[in-house]
């Protein structure tokens, strides 16, 4: 093949890979909200992994519909009880949902009580047909969370019991070893980078063995950091973001207090027609779309 010929078919737009779904839906807690991914454009202000398997999703798909009912701070009992009936009603043949991590941080949180109510919801969840995605916790052992490290492998196990019980599909995260980068961490330590967020979407689209344009990236190592520089960046984020964050949970309190969810509705992922705000307010008129 001549030089030319490899360029002009290199500039070729990537093939459309097909795929079953039409309507999309995402339940969870702050992970599927997008936080740690900000994006002012968009519903809510986050982007995060599910925007972003949303984006990959409706590529050549003009009938392609996307809600997400996350809300951050919830607790599985609180994604069961304000999310999944909306999500029925929403009739997705693709859900994800993420949920039972906040429970797991809580004192008591039981990994078996948790997998065994998260085994009736992908029961419920499956019933018409949908494809259901799960995801397993990444692996905490060298992050703030290391404490809970045994409880996440338990309920990680579990959930694998869940899948295989529902023909449901595992987003794998305690095996993507890159998110041991600290890249891939938002300053908070809690919560995923954009990085981290583009990462996680591309591992989905894989577990759903779906071609898609996100190239894996290689950021660059930190440079080293002398023990005074390390010091004061932990008292920084103990200050703004750990004690802030005990505070809460102490008062029995959440970040989602007041938060309703980004996409409560199907519709486009790009274009009007989208919710304003963090799911509050109508959608765009015609007026409005041609201001």
């Amino acid at each position: 093949m001549k030089v030319s010929q490899i360029q002009a078919a290199s500039s070729q737009p990537e093939p459309i890979q097909p795929h079953p779904w039409s309507r999309y839906v995402a339940m969870g807690d702050s992970f599927t909200e997008g936080i740690g991914d900000p994006e002012p454009g968009n519903p809510g202000g986050h982007r995060g992994w599910a925007d972003r398997v949303a984006e990959e999703l409706s590529r050549g798909h003009e009938d392609f519909a996307y809600a997400n009912l996350a809300v951050r701070g919830r607790l599985l009992q609180q994604i069961v009880d304000q999310q999944l009936a909306p999500c029925l009603a929403l009739k997705p043949d693709l859900v994800t949902l993420s949920a039972g991590g906040n429970d797991l941080i809580r004192p008591g949180g039981d990994p078996d009580a948790l997998a065994e109510k998260l085994d009736s919801v992908v029961q419920i969840l499956s019933m018409d047909g949908a494809t259901v995605v799960l995801f397993n916790g990444p692996d905490t052992g060298s992050s703030v969370l290391g404490r809970i490290r045994s409880k996440v492998a338990i309920y990680n196990e579990n959930l694998r019991t869940v899948a295989a019980r529902h023909d449901a599909v595992i987003a794998d995260m305690w095996s993507l070893r890159q998110l041991h980068d600290p890249q891939m961490w938002d300053a908070d330590r809690l919560h995923f980078s954009p990085l981290g967020h583009h990462t996680i979407a591309a591992m989905v689209l894989d577990a759903l063995n779906v071609k898609h344009t996100l190239e894996p990236l290689a950021p660059k190592p930190l440079p080293p950091r002398s023990w005074r520089e390390a010091r004061t960046g932990d008292l920084v984020w103990a200050r703004e973001y750990f004690v802030p964050w005990v505070v809460r949970r102490l008062r029995n309190r959440s970040s989602g207090d007041g938060i309703t969810a980004k996409r409560p509705t199907p519709g486009p992922v790009f274009g009007p027609g989208m919710p304003l705000g963090s799911g509050e307010g109508p959608l765009a008129t015609e007026d409005s779309r041609h201001a």
